[in-house]
């Protein structure tokens, strides 16, 4: 019996195949963090999306805890300093959902430059503007992506074709770029760009990232676009910059103000409905990652690894 620890409802591919290699699956998916003691002493493996957080204090109560894999692109719910003093191995799937975020992230673009959702919203309210809807087009414009991981190359691939040019920036590697890509410094990024696209984890270094300092530093007043994590900006500046003219709108499909879980927001500013109310401003509910597609993808991708380590 090698126990595995299912604390989120992942892919029933991903759990078949752990199955069929001979794990047993505990499905905990609603047992709360405190009772989680009993199961955690045994467990091999642990699955998860984000409800729970991987902590000193929970890695602790599992002694014989191998490998911990979460269905996502990231591992920012995961204390990955613990883990690495525990022995534990982390796996992530960013290769699984990069498609489909590649694809919100042009969607959301496209539908805040040309108000593509504003003006279904007018028109099922009984109006039919045509003039105040005018659409601001890509072509000739730059775009600027920071961060080039499976993300933001996912985006980049998307742009072939609209005619613009590509400025790319990642702090932690050079060399990166394909032909139709510039690699650029972050300077360059928010000197030059029409349009600036987020591609980054969430950790200690980029939480709070898009604040009142790095707006004041874009030159163009460009639109920016978030598919990443919702800790990464700083929602009130984004909300200033675009009522003071510093950013043009904000496609946004995380938020600073989503719960720990993402199920949700809370502590909403008294400001939140005005902002959602602009025609300047997109926000999705942190659905960049998923699609049909993407969840069958991902379990794939995170069996591959996790058994892989068993060769």
């Amino acid at each position: 019996m090698k126990p595995v620890l299912a604390l989120d409802s992942t892919d029933a591919g991903l759990e078949a195949g752990l199955e069929a290699a001979g794990y047993t699956l505990i499905r905990a998916y609603h047992i709360p963090e405190a009772e989680l003691g009993p199961y955690l002493a045994t467990a091999e493996g642990i699955l998860l999306r984000s409800r729970i957080r991987i902590t000193e204090a929970l890695l602790a109560q599992a002694p014989a805890l191998q490998w911990i894999g979460r269905l996502g692109s990231g591992v920012e719910n995961i204390d990955q300093e613990a883990a690495q003093r525990h022995g534990v191995a982390l796996y992530s799937a960013p290769e699984g959902n990069r498609s489909a975020v590649g694809e919100h992230a042009l969607g959301m673009l496209l539908s805040l430059t040309h108000k593509i959702g504003w003006a279904h919203r007018e028109v099922i309210g009984g109006a039919w503007n045509r003039a105040s809807n005018t659409g601001w087009e890509l072509e000739g414009s730059t775009i600027g992506i920071i961060g080039f991981g499976h993300m933001g190359s996912a985006f980049a691939q998307r742009l072939q074709g609209f005619g613009v040019r590509i400025l790319a920036y990642d702090k932690y590697k050079t060399g990166f770029a394909p032909a139709y890509v510039k690699e650029a410094t972050l300077q360059e990024v928010l000197a030059e760009s029409d349009v600036l696209s987020l591609h980054v984890p969430l950790t200690a270094e980029t939480e709070g990232m898009v604040d009142e300092r790095f707006v004041a530093k874009c030159a163009r007043a460009p639109f920016l676009v978030n598919t990443s994590r919702g800790g990464v900006i700083r929602t009130a500046a984004i909300w200033e910059a675009i009522q003071h003219g510093q950013l043009r709108g904000a496609a946004l499909d995380v938020l600073d103000l989503e719960k720990r879980s993402l199920e949700g927001l809370e502590g909403l500013p008294p400001w939140w409905n005005a902002f959602l109310g602009d025609p300047r401003v997109l926000v999705t509910p942190h659905i960049a990652g998923w699609s049909e597609q993407s969840f069958p993808k991902m379990g794939e991708t995170l069996l591959r690894k996790i058994l892989h380590r068993l060769v």
